[in-house]
């Protein structure tokens, strides 16, 4: 009887295409260094490359996973899949922050300008009006209204714009709660996804074993053809 070596011939191959398939899926790349953003059209530009890289990255992440379905090693082809997917949105997020922050330096030190332009500006006007000789006083001649200072009405603009970004923020954070949701059902709805997968390798290799259980009865049950 040849037939049971020949199973297992079959057997070890499958195995060996299917590490081979497993190993196929290429570590994720390591992050690079951001480099410094040096104008703000720059930084305008590698936000909208962010979004754009970031919507590719998906896409690739989703391809890799229908891939692994059909690979015999899904659960270590997913985790590879992931890995990958974690450190390219990372190196995205590194290249956003730096991108931001650079823009709201340049915000800052562009108000600490103006401010600084228009304190000048007021404490010149003041030192002429002191140098001028005060005017003859007039019985019917009122008075005029302090002038204000350019500073102040800056900072009262600052306030009404800061009183305005409040008033946003829980229209903000209750669309973060809604991307928090979808994130969570996506997540849930691909681990439930990997259970599926999982009972029916689990459900193959039963089968496979009851089929291998029968063939080593049917042997036994064949008497030794002898000389």
């Amino acid at each position: 009887m040849t037939s049971h070596p020949v199973v297992r011939i079959f057997a070890a191959a499958a195995l060996a295409a299917a590490l081979s398939a497993c190993a196929s899926v290429e570590p994720g790349p390591a992050v690079a260094t951001v480099d410094p953003t040096t104008s703000v059209a720059q930084a305008d530009a590698r936000l909208a490359a962010v979004a754009a890289e970031r919507a590719a990255i998906e896409a690739r992440y989703a391809e890799r996973e229908a891939v692994c379905y059909d690979k015999f090693f899904v659960n270590h082809c997913l985790d590879e899949a992931k890995e990958r997917r974690r450190v390219a949105l990372s190196a995205q997020r590194n290249i956003e922050i730096e991108a931001e922050r650079f823009k709201r330096r340049v915000k800052v030190e562009e108000r600490d300008r103006e401010i600084a332009a228009a304190e000048a500006e007021y404490k010149a006007e003041e030192a002429r009006l002191a140098a001028e000789p005060p005017p003859a006083p007039r019985e019917t001649t009122a008075l005029p209204p302090p002038k204000p200072s350019p500073a102040a009405s800056r900072m009262a603009r600052r306030n009404a714009k800061a009183a305005e970004e409040a008033a946003r923020a829980p229209e903000e954070a209750a669309k973060a709660a809604a991307n928090a949701r979808e994130f969570e059902a996506r997540k849930r709805r691909s681990e439930q996804k990997q259970k599926e997968v999982a009972q029916r390798v689990a459900e193959r290799e039963a089968k496979a074993a009851a089929r291998k259980a029968e063939e080593e009865q049917a042997k036994a049950a064949v008497p030794a053809v002898t000389k």
